[in-house]
């Protein structure tokens, strides 16, 4: 398949979503159970008891279940406060929730408690930017100084009564939630679907094509397969990627060819491609890589690249650096649930 294509199906009865470019899977997203609460979803809470040697405090979220928060400024114990589920549980762990709402759409996100007007900066057209500017200003007039406002870079391409329209219902949608702050835990607003998410996020650039049902018929499904074993293959060479309680243990390989030319490729290969592969696998904490051998006079390449690719992706990443052994080691946010445990 060649060109940029969102294609919507289901897997084991729940929404998927997949972005293919020019026949590679470069996102997938799929719902988990019933019960899990989704990312973006946002509950009425109680503060509970501070952490103090963690920096954060627990909260009380519905259902007796509970939520972790690192933003404890002015807040006591049974405090009602509203926060913002940022990712998935680990096993055993509290919610990781924030207390800096986002009200998210497809061309704008409304900020409460973050002030200010903004364009995206990948709107580079200096009249544009005035123009949208202009609508901004008009869509937030009257509203509390305290709200501010992000215009998307998919508002390049939309049309004034699209964006108008948008900040309008996000806006009324921030205001009634941000009012709802009597009664015990609750949850206010549910987050967004897998679906919803690729239509949101996935809409710049354009897709050429918007394909629903379509896993089987576009070969989606083998993508995802190859998803399910550890190994990446990358030209002559292939990287291992393998999760353990611990840590993401990572180990390229050159293959039969072991110059350090080889090694170089390789490793530059993996480093490219780490980012995509660890978000495709659901894959987040403490990461190490075992590149192959080289020269140490090379490592100065193979960190402009890591930073490059990492920079790319979007996501939190600590790029640590190298140990005394000659590994690589990283953090990365981990921001859905691991693939294996989605997949039937």
């Amino acid at each position: 398949m060649k060109g940029r294509i969102i294609v919507l199906d289901e897997i084991g009865g729940r929404k998927a979503a997949a972005l293919i470019v020019d026949g590679a899977l470069q996102d997938l997203l799929i719902d988990p159970e019933d019960d899990t609460p989704l990312t973006g979803a946002i509950y009425r809470a109680v503060a509970d008891r501070p952490m103090k040697g963690m920096g954060g405090m627990f909260v009380k979220l519905p259902g007796g279940t509970s939520g972790f928060l690192r933003q404890t400024d002015g807040l006591a114990p049974g405090q009602r406060l509203l926060v913002q589920v940022t990712g998935p549980a680990e096993p055993g762990k509290a919610l990781p929730v924030t207390a800096r709402l986002l009200f998210k759409g497809r061309l704008a996100i409304v900020t409460p408690g973050a002030p200010g007007l903004n364009i995206s900066r990948r709107i580079k057209d200096e009249n544009l930017r005035d123009h949208l500017q202009t609508l901004a200003d008009a869509g937030m007039a009257g509203s509390d100084p305290e709200i501010g406002l992000i215009l998307r870079s998919a508002a390049e391409a939309a049309e004034d009564e699209d964006i108008s329209a948008e900040i309008a219902e996000l806006r009324a949608l921030s205001a009634a939630v941000m009012a709802d702050l009597d009664g015990g835990p609750e949850l206010l607003l549910e987050g967004a679907s897998a679906q919803d998410t690729a239509w949101r996020d996935w809409s710049e650039p354009a897709p050429d094509e918007v394909i629903e049902g379509g896993f089987a018929d576009h070969g989606v499904l083998d993508l995802i397969e190859a998803l399910r074993g550890p190994r990446v293959d990358l030209g002559n060479g292939h990287m291992m990627i393998e999760p353990t309680r611990a840590l993401v243990a990572v180990d390229v390989n050159t293959g039969a060819d072991t110059s350090p030319a080889a090694s170089l490729k390789v490793n530059i290969a993996a480093a490219r491609d780490l980012p995509r592969q660890l978000r495709l696998r659901g894959l987040g904490g403490q990461v190490v890589v075992d590149f192959a051998p080289m020269p140490k006079k090379d490592r100065a390449v193979l960190d402009q690249v890591l930073k490059a690719a990492f920079k790319a992706e979007g996501g939190e990443a600590n790029l640590a650096g190298w140990t005394v052994l000659g590994l690589y080691e990283m953090t990365r946010k981990r921001d859905r649930l691991p693939l294996s445990g989605l997949l039937p």
